[in-house]
């Protein structure tokens, strides 16, 4: 009888603190808003994002997205001023004492949110969205050319790794400990229905967690080699192979730092190429057994979070410089870095979901006994019970890249297999970098190597 008053009240509690966060639909939000973006239309895809986030206290996915669609538009001042929004509330969440509602929702998600739901759960990113967030900062300051700015950001990325990792250990130990505690260890491969398989694949298994990415150790070594501070780009590219030692693309950087320098009318450019669209989560209902002290089993429908790959952006791994393929490398993998976050994660997300299981069994047990004639054995289906499937979804999900030296001056690029003309791009740097987004049938440009052959208003060009 104390779960089965227990829980209206929490839900009350929740709803009352969260406002409509139980009932929002950022699934639909986020397809509508993606819709306006793969079509070009990058003041379409801002409007829907403001629309759909009314309040004045605006919460963390707000900004990731906001700051993406910017940055693709060709607006990086502006993609920069809403990133470091995101970025200062995550240092917030981490370093400053929350207000007492804040502390409430935080007390429920750790003691009861697995009671009602953790779509109810205040959003604080995933650890590699924190990780991705300075290493996209970055990217915009390399985008003009600004690689003071790039080499602060960057820093801010390794700081996070290193305070991601103290608290993972940590977090692990509460779960292992709390494991222990209900006597109960149940792992994802035990759950009847769950597409195992995903959280398996080899390119999964193969980070050595979810949220290091070789590449920003890359892009690292590559921007201190850019201010002349090798004794620094050595260890950002050592810790690129460290993570992805099959990668010959990493080794080659090293090796490099050694070979002569560049001509007076040579530049190194490293081109960095991003597609597609971070995976989406959506929910899937799973049967799961539990039994009652009184010998009832009763089978509870609860859910877990699945990943949906991104494939609004058909692949490809060349680009084409003054009429030559050069091959991209594909450096960074968003869909496995999420597969694999989702993989460290479910121990948690279990412990959570199975507590909420044994509750409704629970009541369904006591109903049971209390009418045997009208005795049911499978739990009702709760609307409350479904997976959290926020996500920042406008990250870009594969980054691809290609370094080269070319002469100062005036070059076009292109991707091959496409009727679209060539972009014109400017080097006038020693060490230079070009980014591109590519999404669906659309490429974004922006950056001050665009900047002589297009203005703010055309920087989006279609692929067909």
């Amino acid at each position: 009888m104390r779960h089965r008053l227990l829980l209206p009240l929490l839900i009350a509690a929740v709803v009352q603190l969260s406002g409509c966060a139980a009932y929002r639909n950022y699934d639909l939000e986020l397809q509508q808003t993606t819709d306006q973006f793969k079509a070009g239309n990058i003041d379409g895809a801002l409007t829907l994002i403001e629309a759909h986030n009314p309040d004045p206290d605006k919460d963390l996915l707000y900004y990731f997205e906001k700051g993406a669609v910017l940055s693709a538009g060709g607006a990086l001042p502006q993609s920069q001023t809403t990133w470091r929004s995101a970025e200062q509330m995550i240092i917030q969440r981490q370093d400053t004492i929350e207000t007492t509602g804040d502390k409430l929702l935080a007390a429920m998600g750790d003691h009861w949110g697995g009671i009602i739901n953790d779509k109810l759960r205040r959003y604080d990113g995933y650890d590699y969205e924190k990780v991705m967030l300075t290493t996209q900062m970055a990217l915009n300051q390399l985008a003009v050319n600004d690689f003071d700015g790039a080499r602060a950001d960057i820093k801010k990325t390794h700081e996070r790794e290193a305070l991601i990792a103290r608290q993972r250990e940590l977090e692990y130990e509460r779960i292992e400990e709390a494991a222990k505690a209900q006597g109960a260890r149940v792992h994802y491969k035990d759950l009847q229905g769950y597409p195992v398989v995903m959280l398996e694949s080899p390119a999964v298994i193969a980070l050595k967690n979810g949220y290091q990415s070789a590449f920003s150790h890359y892009l690292a070594g590559f921007t201190y080699e850019a201010l002349g501070e090798k004794d620094l780009a050595a260890p950002g590219y050592r810790q690129a192979i460290e993570l992805r030692p099959d990668m010959p693309f990493f080794q080659q950087a090293l090796r490099d730092l050694d070979s002569p320098g560049l001509k007076a009318d040579e530049s190194d450019v490293l081109i960095i190429v991003q597609s597609g669209l971070a995976p989406a989560r959506s929910s899937v209902r799973v049967p799961y057994p539990v039994q009652l002290k009184d010998g009832q089993v009763i089978v509870a429908n609860i859910s877990f979070p699945v990943m949906v790959p991104d494939n609004s952006t058909a692949p490809f791994n060349q680009v084409r410089i003054d009429g030559r393929e050069k091959k991209l490398i594909a450096v960074n993998s968003i869909t496995d870095m999420s597969l694999r976050t989702l993989r460290d994660d479910m121990p948690g997300i279990i412990q959570r979901t199975t507590y909420r299981a044994f509750l409704a069994a629970d009541v369904q047990g006591t109903d049971n006994r209390r009418n045997p004639g009208k005795a049911s054995y499978v739990t009702q289906w709760d609307g409350f019970e479904q997976a959290d499937t926020r996500t920042w979804r406008t990250l870009p999900n594969l980054t691809q890249v290609v370094r080269l030296r070319l002469k100062k001056g005036d070059h076009q690029i292109s991707l091959p297999n496409t009727s679209g003309a060539p972009l014109n791009i400017r080097i006038d740097q020693n060490r230079q970098m070009i980014g591109l987004r590519i999404l669906g049938e659309r490429i974004f440009t922006n950056g001050s190597a665009f900047q002589s052959a297009m203005s703010m208003g055309n920087r989006v060009s279609a692929l067909k």
